[in-house]
């Protein structure tokens, strides 16, 4: 079977091997050791002043985000299930919450994002996804954290890159926390989180901690050492750094990035010759999501026929979209199969006759041959 759901994502072999040594405890000098190179690493991936490994998935660092930066007022963007579990996750601590709401496939507007806080004074963090997955959106993150920092320099900026870190550059100038998960384009399995942090955000974890287990004060003063305030997920951060390792391996984030935009750009156009519509109006790099009224049907004959496992929509989008995966290590054979197989599967349920024509645009457009 060939996974290209948009998380949890395949597991590499090598990455698999290299989770399957003897287990090591987390209260000795070599497993310091190898934390201590992987934090190395994935301070350099992020970019910003530090960054954090939690024992959780994306969810539990969402909330630590929210419950260590948000001290008055939280503005939540919500297009799509997990911008609305920000808000949820406010209102579950008694935090105080503005929302502005969107369609699945309509991005946050900057206008909005800036007329609700200079109407509300109070609010001192925003919540947004970076890549919101329930629709496959690109939200204008960068554009929205620099204009609420220019109305307010000390408001904090939560941004889900659960599927957009590892996928892109991400510019995380006037970011505060970006927040990632193992289980997407990291390419491991579900259970580790990644948080990284401003400079000002470490300064306000550091003066005003809060919470127990996602107390990121403790876990500052933790990681630092090269260790973890509780135990430690060690097979998934000897995993992760494995991965960092591959990405160095294969030519660096850059070429990563580089790649899997092509990749991208090569499965859309592929899509589109076949008369399939991208859903969201300003898509995320790490899916393709496509609307259709045939959704659940087709994912019923590529998993049973072509043994290729896409994921649905949910909620009102259930039954109306599929989501083709773009994180992460896959091979562009996986991706022109997947792609072929599609076009096989809608010339049997009468959409169209199958020619072919998916493979060659996706293979012209990826290795530049396409005229």
């Amino acid at each position: 079977m060939i996974l290209l759901t948009p998380g949890p994502t395949p597991v590499p072999e090598n990455i698999r091997q290299a989770m399957a040594t003897e287990t090591i405890h987390h209260r000795t000098p070599e497993f310091e050791a190898i934390f201590e190179a992987t934090r190395t690493k994935l301070l350099k991936l992020f970019g910003m002043e530090e960054v954090l490994m939690l024992g959780c998935s994306g969810t539990g660092a969402m909330e630590a985000a929210v419950i260590n930066l948000c001290k008055s007022k939280l503005l939540f963007i919500n297009s799509g299930k997990f911008g609305e579990r920000f808000g949820k996750i406010a209102q579950a601590y008694g935090i105080p919450t503005q929302e502005l709401q969107y369609g699945w496939d309509t991005p946050a507007s900057v206008a909005d994002v800036e007329a609700a806080l200079k109407a509300d004074s109070s609010i001192d963090a925003i919540t947004i996804q970076i890549s919101e997955s329930a629709g496959g959106l690109r939200h204008p993150v960068e554009a929205i954290a620099k204009a609420a920092k220019a109305i307010n320099p000390k408001i904090k900026i939560i941004a889900d890159g659960i599927t957009a870190v590892g996928v892109e550059k991400i510019d995380t100038t006037h970011i505060d926390a970006l927040i990632a998960g193992s289980q997407k384009a990291f390419m491991l399995p579900p259970g580790l989180a990644m948080i990284g942090l401003s400079k000002a955000a470490v300064e306000l974890v550091e003066k005003e901690p809060r919470g127990y287990y996602f107390n990121l004060a403790s876990e500052l003063k933790s990681q630092r050492k090269s260790t973890t305030a509780y135990t430690a997920v060690t097979t998934l951060i000897i995993g992760l750094g494995a991965v960092l390792d591959e990405i160095d391996a294969q030519g660096g984030a850059d070429f990563l990035y580089a790649t899997t935009a092509k990749r991208h750009e090569a499965t859309m156009k592929a899509l589109e010759a076949i008369g399939l519509s991208s859903y969201p109006k300003t898509p995320a790099l790490s899916m393709a999501t496509i609307f259709t009224e045939e959704s659940d049907a087709i994912r019923k004959v590529l998993k049973n026929k072509y043994a290729i496992n896409l994921a649905g929509g949910q909620d009102h989008l259930k039954g109306k979209i599929f989501r083709i995966n773009n994180m992460g290590f896959i091979k562009p054979y996986e991706t022109a199969w997947a792609l072929n197989s599609l076009e096989m599967v809608m010339a049997e349920l009468g959409k169209r006759p199958y020619d072919g024509t998916a493979n060659r645009v996706f293979s012209e457009v990826f290795y530049g041959t396409a005229k």
